[in-house]
């Protein structure tokens, strides 16, 4: 049974907490540590503020039990999220942790519901910024235009998300902010330093993709980043995707815009790009022989053997079976 919490139980779980004691960990003077409630697992978040508009939380703890916490509509500063271990599930976004990150625009945030589970150890790092500190960095980045400010700092209106692929330099740079050396004041420095190489590293595919920062005719960078975000949200949940139209509201566009944008954006349509993720990610499975072709296919969501064959041979040439058995695909 999962434990569920809403924003003003998690603030007053946290009130009630008293202040923690970890013998061997030394705190500057910036910075306040804050333990996790007792009811819900035990570890601590380190919160500081690097700059006037710079915060930057890390957090290190484990789950006693499965816990959600249901966060309402709210103001949304700029966010940068690297998971170093353990995952964030929710049904608005993809999972964070493993290889995928997070970062989002400034702007209005959608509810949402981040659960956690039992026994996970927890590791973060996590930075918010205000928008005009966040423009300041940004303008000095090659690839930024007038086209994707206006798509990363909003106001009034829902900001917008990405999920950049988690590389090495990121998980290295990640740890560094875990593990900072130094005290004081050179510590301080050497943190805001590591901050904005990780920012620069999670914005630099932002930055590279033509069709967000010079957008086709016709087509709106912020329908494009909610296309992006839709994808990602399939291929988080290749077995058991969200309905066209929930998917679509979940992203904050109509089931038509998904459905045509898709198809202007990544060449297919909303159903073929899971079909081949589907299909991708089943030749991987089986490629290792780690399961059967009847679990390969309920891994990605199959429960019809026929239906999935079918689906495998058109799109890689070969049965499941014949790639099982190592038979090289000819497509």
């Amino acid at each position: 049974m999962t434990l569920t919490l809403s924003q003003t139980d998690w603030n007053e779980l946290r009130q009630q907490t008293p202040q923690p004691y970890y013998p061997g960990l030394v705190l500057d003077d910036f910075e306040k540590l804050v333990a996790v409630p007792e009811r819900l697992g035990w570890g601590y978040i380190r919160n500081m503020e690097l700059l006037p508009g710079v915060w930057l939380s890390l957090s290190d703890w484990e789950s006693h039990q499965n816990w959600s916490l249901k966060v309402p509509v709210h103001e949304h500063l700029v966010q940068s999220l690297v998971v170093l271990s353990g995952a964030i599930y929710d049904e608005v976004y993809p999972t964070l942790g493993g290889q995928r990150s997070y970062f989002s625009g400034s702007g209005i945030s959608p509810a949402y519901s981040a659960r956690y589970e039992r026994s996970q150890q927890l590791t973060k790092v996590d930075i918010h910024l205000l928008p005009k500190v966040f423009e300041e960095f940004l303008v000095e980045m090659t690839g930024a235009n007038t086209t994707l400010l206006k798509l990363l700092l909003k106001r009034n209106d829902w900001k917008v998300s990405f999920f950049p692929s988690v590389t090495l330099a990121m998980r290295q740079i990640a740890q560094q902010i875990m593990t900072a050396p130094f005290c004081g004041t050179v510590r301080r420095l050497y943190l805001q330093s590591k901050v904005f190489e990780l920012l620069e590293l999670q914005l630099q595919p932002i930055l590279s993709d033509q069709t967000l920062c010079y957008p086709p005719p016709g087509r709106k960078p912020d329908t494009i980043a909610r296309i992006y975000h839709a994808r990602e949200v399939l291929a988080s949940r290749l077995d058991n995707p969200p309905p066209l139209f929930d998917l679509a509201q979940q992203v904050g566009i109509s089931d038509r815009t998904l459905q045509r944008g898709f198809r202007d954006v990544f060449g297919t349509t909303v159903i073929g790009y899971l079909t081949q993720q589907r299909m991708k990610h089943a030749a991987q499975f089986l490629r290792t022989g780690s399961c059967t072709v009847a679990e390969a296919a309920n891994l990605v969501g199959y429960a019809h053997l026929g239906h999935f064959a079918a689906g495998f041979k058109q799109q890689f040439g070969i049965t499941p079976s014949e790639c099982l058995a190592g038979k090289h695909s000819s497509s």
